[in-house]
């Protein structure tokens, strides 16, 4: 009959491991990146591409489809690495607790493209235009 402190023990242990999210990692660098935040930045990217149409269709062809498609993908790809990399800054910022972490990333997934067309526009001193693109 085993030890109750070493069942209790072993049990603890397979909880923290499962609890723990690993850093990504390319080609043996760490990218100080999570894997649970990226994807709520992507289902954030995602939630503004369909329901808040930042990436519009610009036509009927299959050029235009074509082009429209890699759009988003491209959006969708950038909302989540900015999601990956800002979430954790305002967190900081913000003095939020990390029970937060993953509806902040998919806040910030979802609203990247349109406040990095407002940065941009602020540094560049270019006017932009009441949808955050810039005129």
């Amino acid at each position: 009959m085993a030890e109750p402190t070493s069942t209790t023990a072993a049990v603890a242990t397979y909880a923290a491991a499962g609890i723990s999210v690993p850093m990504l990692t390319a080609f043996g660098v760490p990218l100080g990146l999570r894997a649970d935040v990226l994807v709520a930045g992507f289902f954030g990217g995602l939630v503004a591409i369909i329901l808040l149409n930042s990436v519009p269709s610009e036509g009927d062809t299959w050029q235009h489809l074509v082009a429209t498609t890699l759009e988003r993908m491209f959006v969708a790809i950038a909302s989540s690495l900015t999601a990956g990399y800002l979430t954790p800054l305002l967190l900081l910022m913000a003095s939020l607790p990390d029970a937060l972490l993953l509806s902040v990333a998919f806040g910030v997934g979802g609203g990247a493209q349109r406040v990095f067309a407002r940065v941009i526009s602020k540094l560049g001193d270019a006017p932009v235009a009441d949808d955050g693109s810039a005129k």
